[in-house]
């Protein structure tokens, strides 16, 4: 799968974006995203991210760094986990995005870190909401707790839906001073 572009790219090779981007820009740059989230990759992403089945972060990791070289993509300086409320974090017991990324930014060769950005609001699992809801769920619900100015952030997340959650996300980095934001995410639900 190639790359998703941001608002005003165009690249060679990359895929055009959705019709809601077209109409609503997202404040992210790029996503990168391996496979549309179906058979049987998507049981590989629930085992990861509710059963702490954790090779497959490896395997995900790998896959992305490849699809990175291939993308035409500046390389970040940071790579970061879309995070977990401290609530959902002491259930689960660990960070299936953190999973990904830590070894996805040893690859790249950029700075991981794992508390660059809270979740300083516990927001309702996204999976059942309508977009709207979506958005309004998760609009505040970050913060930046690092000197990003300047930066080129890579967000990794296990699976992007309506792109609300990683959405939120990149405003927040690009209020506190991020030049750029890229989504590195194992599977992403197919879009119009």
């Amino acid at each position: 799968m190639p790359v998703f572009t941001g608002p005003g790219e165009n690249r060679p090779g990359a895929r055009p974006r959705c019709r809601l981007c077209i109409a609503e820009p997202p404040q992210f740059d790029a996503t990168i995203a391996l496979a549309d989230y179906r058979a049987p990759l998507d049981t590989l992403a629930l085992e990861l991210k509710f059963h702490a089945r954790l090779a497959g972060a490896g395997e995900f990791a790998r896959q992305l760094h490849a699809m990175f070289e291939d993308a035409n993509v500046p390389a970040p300086d940071i790579v970061a986990p879309v995070p977990l409320s401290r609530k959902r974090l002491r259930t689960r017991g660990y960070n299936q995005a953190w999973s990904i990324g830590k070894p996805l930014a040893r690859r790249l060769g950029a700075l991981a870190d794992a508390t660059l950005i809270e979740r300083i609001r516990d927001t309702a699992p996204q999976a059942k909401l309508d977009l709207d809801t979506r958005r309004h769920n998760v609009g505040d619900a970050f913060k930046v707790l690092r000197n990003v100015r300047g930066k080129h952030i890579g967000v990794v997340d296990d699976v992007m839906t309506s792109g609300a959650t990683l959405d939120a996300l990149a405003h927040t980095l690009k209020t506190a001073g991020a030049v750029r934001v890229t989504n590195f995410v194992a599977l992403r639900t197919p879009q119009d």
